[in-house]
């Protein structure tokens, strides 16, 4: 036992020697600026944008206007041939005609209005069975790639988390340059938070003991941010 108590005496001692050390060369030190860390976007917001979502592994696209974007949107439709989409309902998807767009496809939509009327059961049921999910976003940071979705009724967090292809398409306006803008809206909306902000960068990854990286295990695999210059 008295051997323990001068391990841990000794131990404890120089823990105290190396914070009187490291205090001799404390620095003072002026506030620092609020810009520090700051990156911005440069000049072009939307570009800087689509090339991070590459860059981490997602597929973005810029288009001219809401015609270019609704016919991106139709060839990515073709492309994946889903039976069933879990959509958000937001005005920038309304305004792309999310609705006839899906219908003219015989794709089967999933919203709020369906969700809403159905029981637990059945809401599960949907949820599960969507083969695709489309969103907008709530902010957009281009300095990251990352999309910001806060969640509520109608723009719920599984459609961007749940199905195995997650599609969001975006206005131009929607985009802040840096996280620290993003974090700067935040503040300014404080009293009208939703109920949680789900934070994407990239399609789902992880890895396991073995250090092998497995895209799509925890969330979609397929990830598609169209930016529209022009909303």
């Amino acid at each position: 036992m008295g051997a323990v108590n001068v391990g841990r005496d000794a131990f404890l001692a120089r823990v105290r020697e190396a914070a009187r050390s490291g205090a001799k060369y404390r620095v003072d030190v002026e506030p620092v600026p609020e810009d520090v860390g700051y990156c911005g976007a440069g000049d072009d917001p939307p570009s800087r944008l689509v090339a991070e979502v590459n860059a981490v592994g997602g597929q973005g696209l810029v288009v001219a206007d809401r015609a270019a974007a609704r016919a991106a949107l139709a060839e990515l439709l073709a492309r994946y041939s889903p039976a069933k989409a879990l959509c958000w309902r937001h005005p920038f998807l309304d305004a792309l005609g999310l609705d006839e767009l899906l219908a003219s496809r015989n794709i089967a939509q999933i919203d709020h209005r369906v969700l809403e009327a159905a029981d637990h059961e059945q809401r599960r049921g949907e949820m599960l069975a969507a083969d695709i999910g489309i969103t907008s976003a709530t902010v957009a940071i281009a300095e990251t790639g990352t999309l910001a979705m806060a969640s509520g009724p109608g723009t719920e967090r599984v459609a961007s988390l749940l199905p195995p292809i997650h599609i969001a398409v975006i206005g131009a306006d929607q985009i802040v340059p840096d996280l620290f803008d993003f974090f700067a809206a935040m503040q300014e909306s404080s009293s009208d938070m939703p109920s949680n902000w789900v934070l994407i960068t990239g399609p789902s990854k992880t890895g396991d003991l073995e250090l092998k990286l497995t895209t799509g295990v925890h969330g979609p695999g397929h990830w598609h941010v169209i930016v529209v210059r022009e909303p």
